[in-house]
């Protein structure tokens, strides 16, 4: 093994999203290996989906770092998280029996937003 297939590829250091009254994200820390998968568990509420869109630019952190690939960075928005290399493939209810590679691929292809 390379030591590329152990790089650090994404990590948070304590971000946090907050809306009027809720802290959403609180002080959230992880990394992400080359070559690892990574599952987000937890109840309704517990930001999961807040975590995917601060990754993704959909919203914007207010306090902590995203660092890709070694680079601390803020996505301004969907396209530019894409630009990045970061984006998110939904699970289509239309077509349930499509594989994860078969999203992942129409994701890679489909223009920015």
């Amino acid at each position: 093994m390379t030591t590329n297939q152990h790089q650090e590829i994404l990590r948070t250091e304590g971000l946090s999203k907050f809306f009027p009254g809720v802290k959403a994200l609180d002080n959230v820390d992880f990394s992400l290996r080359r070559g690892e998968i990574m599952a987000l568990l937890g109840e309704n509420g517990a930001g999961k989906s807040t975590l995917i869109k601060a990754l993704t630019g959909v919203y914007h952190a207010d306090r902590g770092t995203i660092w890709l690939e070694g680079q601390a960075i803020s996505p301004k928005n969907t396209a530019h998280a894409q630009q990045l290399g970061i984006g998110t493939v939904y699970q289509e209810a239309a077509n349930p029996n499509a594989s994860a590679f078969y999203a992942a691929k129409r994701w890679k292809s489909a223009p920015p937003n």
